[in-house]
């Protein structure tokens, strides 16, 4: 689409140009080959005719895209054979605008290319596609090709099949089973026109002009209506990324929840963002579903309310301050304790060096007084320049709200960046030899990371300990859409060795003092059915309270339709064992097209 983020669109620019590490080419002779769409699209993934020349192969132009670094048209076949693992479409690259109009009949020679989107390295699938074309046009007006209904009863409960261990686990060259597996069909539809009706939004409008809609309402559906991702075993296969032939102007802004009324009709295509792609000529009409933002209640006078709010990249440049306190203060209710992921420095991404955060949390702080809330105090560490991840110059670390009037810090003196926090026994209870500190800043397993931030609290004399975490993001890891079945998770190796620090803590405080009140809470980048989680819970030492959560409200973060648990609060067992706490994903920014934050806050309420 046009007006994508500079980021994306570099992405999408590299990888079109630089086709030598994106393009898969199989060695065979140069000569040309007269020959239909399905027989370059074959029964496999791959082109039996990919690197050859073909010529004179004919199609409706059921699609032009003349904006973007992926410039082309789509052409489909009208006579189709009566292999249901044959596509009977094809993409036809252009680099520049083409000079086709939908409805052409036309006559393409050129070169059948396998284009990795994202670079072979991605682990992505291929898209076939006739590159360096030549193009006749034989008549214009022509009717398209009648879409293929896209719809439940369609698409295969299976999501994928395993790899081929001989092929390192790559898909690609198995035989394609559309009636068996949902990539297998999505694949066997590869550049055909497409329809979907009537399809409930599962993920919000996003800055890059595409939304996220599902063909199976009731397939895990959550609360609100997107679709929740519980299981690695368990996908959500009726997904389907929605962008459009239009003008950027006319792509409704939706939520979670909405529906995409009527038909929305297009070539289906495959992109590195998501995977298969209906790109619409034709869009449903936005049906709201009047989704609203939560408000978590009023902790009780003895209740200890507990948050953790990833404010995405906060600075003093930001203009949502205001809308991040309101949110506190009105959706929170102004916990007594927050721990905010995602603080900047004084001055964001400007990379000069500067480390301090004291203006980012006063002018925080000063807008949730400003919004009718407490006057909190702050507690942070700062890191080492650029040595904890995130936006360079950024300087991203955790931080601790909490309400002088509720809760009590107590400050020991000592903790800095690269001191590490540890436990002692005095007269019986454990206590934090430095508070704030930070755990084992200088193990490898926080190499370029976010180090935890441990912090001593009282509310109404008693001790809690808070931990407050931001693990290794999952970038690196393979899609679920990747061509090697089970995708690798290599960004799960440090978020693991993050989990056993932890956990390690943890275990250190509760051998101190086995009934000790320990939250560790914070963006864990991972699942709550994760081995990271596993991990950090570790022999009971921790317990994961979203699991306390129906499975329909297990989730903080939408990511390609998928709702999903990444932001979550764990506690010890003195904490789970009293059976009384409550435990609220206060759902206010992940399922909106408008949101503050890409993350949902967290909260506990529990009685030490």
């Amino acid at each position: 689409m046009p007006s994508k983020s500079s980021a994306r669109l570099a992405a999408l620019t590299v990888a079109a140009v630089c086709s030598a590490a994106s393009t898969v080419v199989i060695a065979s002779p140069a000569h040309a080959e007269a020959v239909r769409i399905h027989d370059i699209q074959g029964t496999t993934r791959m082109s039996p005719y990919a690197g050859r020349q073909v010529t004179d192969v004919t199609g409706i132009v059921t699609g032009v895209r003349g904006y973007g670094s992926s410039r082309g048209f789509w052409i489909q076949d009208p006579a189709a054979d009566a292999d249901p693992a044959t596509s009977e479409g094809v993409f036809v690259f252009t680099s520049s605008t083409p000079k086709v109009a939908v409805g052409d009949s036309v006559s393409v020679s050129g070169t059948v290319s396998e284009y990795v989107p994202g670079g072979t390295s991605s682990g992505n699938q291929a898209l076939t596609e006739i590159v360096r074309p030549t193009v006749t046009v034989l008549s214009g007006g022509n009717p398209v090709p009648a879409a293929t209904v896209i719809d439940a009863r369609s698409v295969p409960n299976a999501y994928t099949p395993a790899g081929d261990p001989a092929a390192g686990g790559s898909v690609n060259g198995l035989p394609l089973r559309p009636r068996t597996y949902a990539l297998d069909y999505y694949e066997s539809l590869e550049g055909m026109n497409v329809q979907v009706a009537d399809t409930r939004v599962v993920g919000a409008t996003d800055p890059y002009t595409e939304l996220w809609v599902t063909v199976k309402p009731r397939e895990n559906a959550s609360r609100h209506g997107g679709a929740v991702y519980g299981a690695y075993t368990a996908q959500n296969t009726g997904r389907l990324q929605i962008q459009s032939l239009g003008a950027v102007a006319d792509f409704p802004d939706a939520n979670v929840g909405d529906v995409l009324a009527g038909t929305t009709t297009g070539p289906l295509d495959y992109n590195q963002f998501g995977g298969y792609t209906l790109v619409a000529s034709e869009l449903g009409t936005l049906k709201q579903g009047g989704l609203e933002r939560e408000t978590t209640r009023k902790q009780r006078r003895g209740e200890l309310a507990v948050a953790t709010y990833n404010v995405e990249n906060l600075d003093p440049s930001d203009a949502t301050f205001d809308a991040h306190a309101a949110a506190i203060v009105n959706n929170l209710q102004s916990p007594d304790i927050v721990s905010l992921e995602e603080i900047q420095d004084n001055n964001g991404a400007t990379n000069d060096g500067t480390v301090a955060a004291g203006l980012t949390m006063t002018k925080l702080i000063d807008a949730i007084v400003a919004a009718g809330g407490p006057a909190y105090e702050w507690r942070s560490i700062d890191p080492v320049n650029n040595a904890d991840g995130g936006e360079p110059g950024g300087n991203i670390r955790q931080a601790f709200l909490f309400n002088p009037e509720r809760v009590s810090f107590t400050d020991r003196a000592g903790g800095d960046a690269t001191t590490a926090v540890g436990v002692k026994k005095v007269r019986g209870k454990a206590e934090l030899t430095v508070s704030p500190g930070r755990i084992d800043p200088s193990g490898a397993a926080w190499a370029n990371s976010r180090k935890p931030l441990a912090g001593e609290f009282v509310f109404r004399g008693e001790t809690v300990f808070v931990i407050a975490n931001h693990f290794n993001s999952k970038g690196g890891d393979q899609a679920l859409h990747s061509q090697y079945q089970p995708p690798a998770r290599s960004s799960e190796t440090q978020r693991h060795l993050q989990a056993t620090a932890v956990n390690a803590f943890v275990k250190q405080l509760l051998d101190t003092q086995k009934n000790a009140d320990v939250v560790t809470l914070g963006d864990i980048n991972d699942f709550e059915f994760s081995g990271t989680v596993e991990i950090l819970e570790g022999d009971g030492e921790l317990w994961s309270a979203i699991k306390s959560l129906p499975r329909s409200e297990r989730y903080s973060y939408v990511y390609q339709g998928n709702s999903q648990t990444l932001d979550q609060i764990l506690i010890s067992p003195s904490i789970r064992r009293s059976c009384d706490f409550t435990y609220d994903s206060v759902h206010i920014n992940a399922e909106f097209h408008d949101q503050i934050s890409d993350h949902d806050p967290q909260v506990l309420r529990f009685r030490p």
